[in-house]
C-alpha cells in the first residue's frame, strides 16, 4: 500500500488562456489503501491532476510523491502505477490473454507465473471464457473488464482510473462500479478515480475531492460531502434531484425573499451578512405543517413518478422548488400545494462568498 501526496501541484497550459491554471496549487494527501474519487464538472482539472500523478503531464509547479518517493521527474514506467482510461486502449491484434499478460512479459516474469496471474484475474473479472478472443469480438463491458484486468494483473502500488465507465450503459455502469469496489478491497492498493458522475463518487469513495475551475472546494467522506457541503457549489453538485436554493435578504433575525420569511437560527444570524442563501434538499422539504416550519405556497408544474416516489416540481414566488413525495398521493399538475421548511433542518450559505455558515 502506498500514500500519494501532492505538494502545491499546479498546471498552466500554453495558449490564449495561459494565465488561468488548469490546476492551481493542490495540497493533498491520499492515505494508503484508500479509494479517492476526484469529482467535478468538465474542465475542473480532475483528469489533468490524475495525468500528473501518472507522469503523462509535467507539472508547472509542485511535486508528486508516491510511497514517500518524489516521482515528479520520474517517467510513468518507474512510478509503479497502473492506469485505466475512458477508452479501452487494448491492443486489437492481441488476444485477451496476451493483452492481460503484456505488462508482465515486458517485465520478463516467468511464463508459469504469467499464466497463473492472468487466469486468476480473468476468473475474478468473469472474462476467463474470452481469453482466446480478440477485443473486436467482445462487448463494451467485456472490453472494459479486460482493461481493468490489465491494470490489476500488474499488482501496482497505485491504481489510476480516468472515467473508466463513461462508455457503458446504466446497467453495466452499476455492475462495473461493484466490480471496481471489489477489486479495490481485494488488492488493498491506493486508488485514484476520476469522474464527473456524483453517483459513482458517492458509492465508490472512501474520500471525495471536489474540484472546480482547477481549485479545491472540499475534501471529505461521501456522507460529510452530502450532509455538510463546504459551499453552495458542492451542495448543488451532489444530490439527485439537486438541492433547492432560495436567495434571501437579511432583515435583522429574518431572511426574506418573495413569498418567504425564514427566521434565522441564532448561530446563523450571528455569522450572516446582508445577503444569504438557504438550501434544502428535496427530501428535507415537507408537505405537512409542523412546529417551527415555514409555509411556502406554490403550484405543481411537473410530476415525475419514479416508482414508489414522485418528484414534484413546484413553482413558487421564490422560484422553482423540488420535493420528494409518495407516488400514491394525488398531486395533480396545476394544483395548489404548500411546502414547509424547518429553519433548523436546512443549509445556510453566505450570499457574497457562497461559503457554508
Amino acid at each position: 500500500m502506498s500514500e500519494v501526496r501532492l505538494d502545491g501541484l499546479r498546471k498552466v497550459y500554453d495558449g490564449p488562456r495561459a494565465g488561468r491554471p488548469a490546476v492551481d496549487r493542490l495540497d493533498l494527501t491520499f492515505a494508503s489503501g484508500h479509494l479517492v474519487v476526484l469529482v467535478g464538472p468538465s474542465g475542473c482539472g480532475k483528469s489533468t491532476t490524475l495525468r500528473m500523478v501518472a507522469g503523462l503531464e509535467e507539472p508547472s509547479a509542485g511535486r508528486v510523491w508516491i510511497d514517500g518517493r518524489d516521482v515528479t521527474d520520474a517517467p510513468p514506467a518507474e512510478r509503479d502505477i497502473a492506469m485505466v482510461f475512458q477508452s479501452y486502449a487494448l491492443y486489437p491484434h492481441m488476444t485477451v490473454f496476451d493483452n492481460l499478460a503484456f505488462a508482465l512479459r515486458i517485465r520478463k516474469r516467468p511464463e508459469a507465473e504469467i499464466r497463473q496471474r492472468v487466469e486468476e484475474v480473468a476468473r475474478g473479472l468473469d472474462i476467463a471464457a474470452f481469453l482466446d478472443r480478440r477485443p473486436r469480438a467482445l462487448s463494451g463491458g467485456q472490453r472494459q473488464r479486460v482493461a481493468i484486468g490489465r491494470a490489476v494483473v500488474r499488482q501496482p502500488k497505485v491504481f489510476l482510473f480516468d472515467e473508466p465507465l463513461s462508455n457503458l450503459d446504466a446497467k453495466l455502469r452499476g455492475e462495473m462500479r461493484r466490480e471496481i469496489a471489489r477489486i479495490h478491497r481485494a488488492a488493498g492498493a491506493t486508488s485514484l478515480y476520476v469522474t464527473h458522475d456524483q453517483v459513482e463518487a458517492m458509492t465508490l469513495a472512501d474520500q471525495i475531492v471536489v474540484l472546480k475551475d482547477g481549485n479545491l472546494q472540499q475534501v471529505a467522506s461521501p456522507l460529510e460531502i452530502y450532509r455538510e457541503p463546504a459551499n453552495r457549489f458542492v451542495a448543488g453538485f451532489f444530490g439527485t434531484p439537486t438541492m433547492n436554493f432560495i436567495d434571501l435578504t437579511r432583515d435583522g433575525a429574518v431572511g426574506r425573499a418573495a413569498g418567504v420569511e425564514l427566521p434565522l437560527p441564532p448561530a446563523i444570524a450571528a455569522a450572516a451578512g446582508a445577503t444569504l442563501t438557504v438550501g434544502a434538499r428535496p427530501e428535507d422539504v415537507a408537505l405537512a405543517a409542523g412546529d417551527g416550519r415555514v409555509a411556502i405556497a406554490g403550484t405543481v408544474e411537473l410530476r415525475e413518478v419514479l416508482g414508489a416516489e414522485a418528484i414534484l416540481h413546484v413553482t413558487t414566488a421564490a422560484g422553482l422548488l423540488t420535493v420528494r413525495a409518495d407516488a400514491r398521493e394525488a398531486h395533480p399538475i396545476g394544483g395548489a400545494i404548500t411546502l414547509y421548511l424547518a429553519p433548523a433542518g436546512v443549509h445556510w450559505f453566505d450570499g457574497a462568498t457562497e461559503r457554508r455558515l
